[in-house]
């Protein structure tokens, strides 16, 4: 997960080992790869879940990776108990914007300067539909 995220993340935003390991050690914390070039960390507290992070490499990208970690995570979370997923993204990062919109998630609030570089964070929700029962 931490080559991934630092293969995907620039400006030193990256994670590492210590830091995802310290994260998935944490109740309601999951992480799933794509063997290709994705990850996702997640985690669910109550009835609310948050995107940690979300990265595809370089070259895995354009190929629907994001939209399936995105989408496995929801479920995931769903299924955890959780009516509700945030996530923060970089508001320069339009790609990633894209990605979300298309999903359903809509503006949350923002938290400026939020970033080494000195970007904005953009919160972002989208409710999500109780895991059907077994």
């Amino acid at each position: 997960m931490a080559a991934v995220h630092a293969a995907a993340v620039p400006g030193g935003e990256a994670w590492d080992a210590a830091a995802i390991a310290v994260q998935l050690a944490l109740p309601g914390t999951f992480g799933l790869v794509d063997p290709e070039g994705g990850m996702v960390l997640a985690r669910v507290a109550a009835d609310e879940a948050e995107i940690l992070a979300l990265a595809v490499t370089p070259q895995a990208r354009r190929q629907g990776r994001g939209t399936a970690l995105l989408a496995a995570a929801e479920a995931r979370a769903a299924g955890g108990g959780a009516r509700v997923l945030y996530l923060e993204v970089a508001d320069r990062n339009g790609a990633a914007r894209a990605l979300y919109a298309r999903a359903g998630y809509v503006p949350a609030g923002r938290r400026r300067g939020y970033y080494r570089d000195g970007d904005d964070a953009l919160v972002l929700r989208k409710p999500l539909k109780p895991a059907e029962s077994l």
